[in-house]
């Protein structure tokens, strides 16, 4: 675990609490014999922990911005795709600790699992060392500019914003479908196009159908953008 606390840049007093942090219910499952906790409760305390200290920053770092913009910038920042995407980071899912059919289902990579790790894991660090460790972490992790700016492309609807823009004709159908797929169940990458009156106007990927479709949104908006 030294290395992954490198990672983290905290070194724990209590390393039993970064264990748990570590431990999927189907590894507790598996080892009952040995009252081990798995770390949904920390999960629990750390979406809280998570909230609070992301809520901070936002209200400090934008004195302008209304509660309804606040509230969907921290969405998008604490959302499940962005731990997951910190987790992958940190390399976090080869510390796990899980169950034989978690194991053999790829649970090293599904994103539930390592965001709510993720989650964990501040959990952890906030028992252990304080809000202002588990704040410096969480800063570490996600809140420097660079990623404010990313989840807020993330968070942009250009489905939308394509729909606006080819309504402002008659009689306009947009239509999205999945034309590919690649990758392990646990993994998979989708592929979609739209279609404006039948006629091809943009393809786009992502880890789910929605992601793909609102990528595929993003390339049709560009493209008529440039005509």
């Amino acid at each position: 675990m030294v290395e992954l606390e490198k990672k983290l840049n905290y070194t724990f007093r209590n390393p039993a609490l970064l264990e748990e942090a570590l431990s999927h219910s189907s590894y507790a499952n598996e080892h009952r014999a040995g009252h081990l906790n798995s770390n949904e409760r920390l999960e629990f305390l750390g979406d809280s922990v998570l909230g609070f200290v992301t809520a901070e920053f936002l209200f400090l770092q934008h004195p302008d911005l209304p509660e309804g913009d606040l509230t969907r910038i921290r969405a998008a920042l604490v959302c499940e795709q962005s731990l997951y995407e910190v987790a992958r980071k940190l390399d976090l899912g080869s510390y796990l600790k899980l169950g034989r059919g978690e194991e053999a289902g790829g649970g090293r990579e599904r994103t539930s699992i390592l965001a709510d790790a993720m989650e964990a894991v501040f959990a952890a660090v906030y028992l252990d060392g304080g809000i202002t460790a588990a704040s410096a972490l969480i800063h570490q992790c996600l809140l420097d500019a660079e990623k404010e700016e990313a989840v807020e492309e993330r968070r942009r609807d250009y489905k939308t914003a394509l729909q606006e823009l080819v309504q402002r004709q008659a009689d306009q159908v947009l239509v999205y479908q999945v034309v590919g797929e690649q990758g392990p169940d646990h993994a998979k990458t989708f592929e979609a196009e739209v279609l404006l009156n039948g006629t091809p106007l943009g393809t786009g990927c992502g880890h789910s159908k929605k992601e793909a479709e609102q990528a595929a949104a993003k390339s049709a908006l560009e493209a008529l953008e440039h005509e």
